[in-house]
């Protein structure tokens, strides 16, 4: 079996508590904003650097809160793993789609849309989120 997918994504949520999801180009899941390290880089540089060039947002350092490390199918990596550092963070713009991100969607984690959801969004992130009450990020 391949080794998993390690990377680290965030959960950005709105002032109604709905949770930010991405789409890539060329794929057709829904999930966190995100992505694999750079060699060198902690958790929080390179989730700050993927969501400036997913979503053209500043993270604020000091709101990110860990949520955990979180493990299931990869929804772009045919026949692997990934494996997820999730932190809470909140951003300083409107988030928008740039680089590979082609569409952003706003969720209600109680009540996800019809939409396919990756695996790790589906099974982990937003049931973690509809079980809390308002989180900062």
């Amino acid at each position: 079996m391949s080794a998993p997918v390690a990377i680290v994504a965030a959960v950005i949520r709105d002032n109604d508590c709905r949770v930010l999801l991405v789409r890539k180009h060329g794929t057709s899941a829904f999930m966190q904003p995100g992505g694999k390290r750079e060699p060198g880089e902690d958790d929080l540089t390179a989730l700050a650097r993927e969501l400036d060039e997913e979503i053209g947002c500043r993270m604020d350092r000091a709101t990110a809160v860990s949520l955990g490390q979180f493990r299931a199918r990869a929804a772009n990596e045919g026949g692997r793993d990934v494996i997820a550092d999730i932190y809470a963070v909140s951003v300083a713009c409107e988030p928008r789609p740039l680089a590979e991100i082609a569409e952003l969607l706003w969720v209600d984690p109680k009540q996800p849309p019809e939409v396919e959801i990756a695996p790790l969004t589906r099974q982990h992130i937003l049931p973690l989120m509809s079980n809390r009450e308002r989180l900062r990020g």
